[in-house]
């Protein structure tokens, strides 16, 4: 059977495909990059397969997608603005062995040569995971929930959306910015961020729930690192954690909410608290730093040095946490067994929710028809067996599977 390389339809068989919000026993089939569906293949081209591969009883899922993550394998996006470029083609590589196919490379708080500096040069392709686009994190933020942002870079929003462009120096390339809602003038910039097609954050504030609610009123759609960094919950007055369960949100809206499940950000109880409140909203994220994939020691995160110590990052000489160091998969097997979860919930909250949250579940987070095939291969226990993007093996994690698949040769060969 004879096909042309941009044609080659490719049969993925004994596998559970994660669809509809189940596993599905099924086939997963390929061609140009794309998820399709096979019964026009069948009646209308009649065609069979090119290629078919034995998945072995694998699970097969949408690639993860990371919406905050700072860095890794020792690159620091607010620090290494020299090597922009590499840098992210760096820490994109090293993503796919722990699943993700797609992410939003973090910069926190920073000089505004920083912003002007690196923004311009972020790459649009990579060796590995797709870049969907920046998250800037501050420098519009409380100081009193600075974390770890250095409080001489932190700004205010007095000189309202011009005074943002001002320190950024451009939106292109921008996916996502978090600010606090608390600041002056700041629901006039959220609702033009929002009419330019920015994912709108509220975070590292002391908002009160009537800010968070004014702020998603007027189009913010996501909850930075919840529980962390932001006011703690209170009876009479709940803060941001109140969007969970506000009324006071527009019809339709959903609210979404970043959450680091690493062991070390988030008690386990309250994992479960956020995920039994409001389980549509839930986004894994990283929140993920220079020292991800790296030994303990001293690294950095913007202006600041950190400091890795019993598997925690520290500002270096303090106790603030600054960031993580699990990866995007551990961060996925943590959640499950903390709130005994399904095994589908766990994986759609780092596929499907963060694609709904960027409005992007069309082409990512799925594996409905017509999606792209960027997509991963689980064991029972979650463990990454194989990454795929744009239908091309990128990652095997065994010279078993690699041979199977081929892996760092596209099926279409």
């Amino acid at each position: 059977m004879s096909a042309s390389r941009e044609n080659v339809l490719v049969q993925f068989t004994n596998c559970r495909l994660v669809r509809n919000h189940q596993l599905v026993k099924d086939d997963l089939w390929i061609r140009n990059g794309r998820i399709i569906n096979p019964e026009p293949v069948f009646f209308d081209e009649k065609n069979l397969a090119h290629k078919r591969f034995d998945c072995n009883n694998a699970i097969i899922a949408a690639g993860y997608i990371d919406l905050q993550i700072n860095g890794g394998f020792g690159v620091d996006f607010s620090y290494d603005t020299d090597t922009v470029e590499e840098g992210i083609n760096k820490v994109a590589c090293g993503l796919i062995k722990t699943g993700v196919t797609s992410f939003c490379p973090t910069i926190v708080t920073s000089p505004m040569e920083t912003y002007h500096k690196v923004l311009p040069r972020i790459p649009e392709t990579t060796n590995g995971a797709g870049v969907l686009g920046v998250h800037l994190e501050g420098p519009f933020i409380n100081i009193k929930k600075k974390g770890a942002h250095p409080e001489e870079c932190i700004k205010s929003l007095e000189n309202g959306f011009q005074g943002l462009m001002d320190v950024y120096g451009s939106l292109k390339n921008v996916k996502i910015i978090t600010l606090a809602p608390e600041l002056e003038s700041s629901e006039n910039v959220i609702k033009q961020l929002t009419e330019q097609g920015i994912t709108v954050a509220v975070g590292h504030s002391m908002a009160s729930l009537k800010h968070g609610e004014a702020a998603v009123q007027n189009g913010a759609t996501l909850i930075t690192h919840l529980f962390n960094a932001m006011s703690s919950f209170h009876h009479r007055d709940p803060g941001l954690v109140g969007l969970l369960a506000s009324d006071d949100i527009p019809k339709g809206q959903t609210v979404y909410f970043g959450i680091i499940s690493d062991g070390v950000h988030t008690h386990p109880t309250a994992l479960r608290i956020a995920h039994r409140t409001h389980p549509q909203g839930l986004c894994l994220v990283t929140d993920a730093i220079s020292a991800l994939g790296l030994e303990e020691g001293i690294h950095h995160i913007g202006q600041f040095k950190l400091e890795v110590k019993d598997s925690m990052a520290f500002v270096a000489g303090t106790n603030t946490l600054c960031g993580s160091i699990a990866p995007l998969d551990e961060c996925v097997r943590i959640f499950r067994k903390a709130t005994n979860c399904s095994t589908v919930y766990a994986i759609e909250a780092a596929t499907l929710h963060p694609a709904k949250c960027l409005k992007i579940e069309k082409s990512k987070g799925t594996l409905d028809f017509d999606s792209d095939a960027d997509f991963i291969m689980l064991d029972d226990d979650l463990n990454v067996l194989s990454t795929w993007i744009d239908g091309k093996c990128v990652y095997c994690n065994n010279e078993v599977t690699k041979k199977t698949f081929s892996c760092n040769d596209s099926v279409q060969n």
